[in-house]
């Protein structure tokens, strides 16, 4: 008996519908923007790690501006005032701490 795969549905989101290629091309744009982000994190990190540790910050790479906040709601709305609403990515957002996570590995 042979089994038709469907893709997998839930109550809260519809299926995908972006083509395998599509998903792969977006995922490689995002992790070539988190490389860059990552090299001005680090150049950033030991200057304001002493007086905000823990707090978030968000890095546009292309300016290397960035903005920060000691919530993750906070950085977000931030964000939100500061680009606006699109879906377009444009930043990465680390945690000052020893490992710039923001959340559990």
């Amino acid at each position: 008996m042979t089994q038709i795969s469907q893709p997998r549905r839930t109550r809260i989101l519809p299926a995908s519908t972006l083509a395998p290629e599509e998903v792969r091309h977006r995922q490689e744009k995002r992790d070539a923007l988190a490389m860059r982000c990552r090299a001005v994190f680090e150049r950033l990190r030991p200057t304001l790690i002493e007086m905000h540790y823990n707090w978030h910050i968000a890095i546009d790479p292309e300016t290397e501006q960035y903005l920060i906040e000691p919530t993750l709601l906070g950085i977000m709305q931030k964000i939100h005032d500061t680009y606006g609403n699109t879906n377009e990515v444009k930043l990465t957002i680390f945690r000052l701490n020893d490992t710039g996570t923001c959340g559990r590995l």
